[in-house]
């Protein structure tokens, strides 16, 4: 059971709506999916997203990140990654007794809670489910659904010429038998 989300303001500390941050995406574990306004980590059993990634733009600035790193590190997260998809560059910490700790290679690394491998392309970031397979992109994910779709069609379709073709035959069938039967002639007799 776990509950990924991307841009959800998370507000760790109850009666406090100004200590809050809103993650690019964040992974919690032990706590059920389906619709939050907020995360609000008081009735989540107080468990903070263990994963968070960040996504960097041209208007992110340098203070701005090190008041998500502070605070990632503050309330809990155990895995915090930054990419850069300009740079195609790529940045994790660990958590490790309350402090995160930077990754020194994620070339091939493999995310301890989700169990997913990173791999820096030509392309940029790819990554990989625990059983080996890529993850797919929105676009890949849109067009599978598109081909899935048009695959259903073209078998309804085949299904219903096959229904047509049998609804002839049966006409083509029960003539044939009301024509033996005015020449007098008895189809199961013969």
């Amino acid at each position: 059971m776990f509950f990924v989300i991307g841009d959800l303001l998370w507000y760790p500390v109850e009666g406090n709506n100004k200590l809050r941050q809103a993650p690019d995406g964040m992974v919690v574990f032990d706590r059920p999916k389906g619709y939050r306004g907020s995360y609000q980590q008081w009735e989540e059993d107080n468990t903070p997203p263990q994963v968070v990634f960040e996504f960097l733009s041209p208007g992110n600035r340098l203070a701005e990140m090190i008041r998500k790193f502070n605070f990632y590190e503050r309330y809990g997260v155990e895995e915090y990654y930054v990419y850069n998809p300009s740079t195609r560059e790529l940045i994790g910490w660990m958590g490790g007794g309350g402090s995160l700790e930077e990754i020194p290679e994620l070339q091939g690394w493999v995310s301890p809670r989700l169990g997913s491998r990173f791999e820096m392309t030509a392309t940029g970031l790819q990554l990989y489910r625990p059983d080996g397979q890529p993850f797919m992109s929105f676009l890949e994910l849109d067009q599978a659904r598109q081909a899935a779709e048009a695959r259903a069609e073209a078998a309804q379709q085949a299904t219903q010429e096959v229904t047509n073709l049998l609804e002839q035959e049966r006409r083509r069938s029960q003539a044939l038998v009301d024509r033996l039967r005015e020449l007098g002639i008895e189809p199961d007799s013969i």
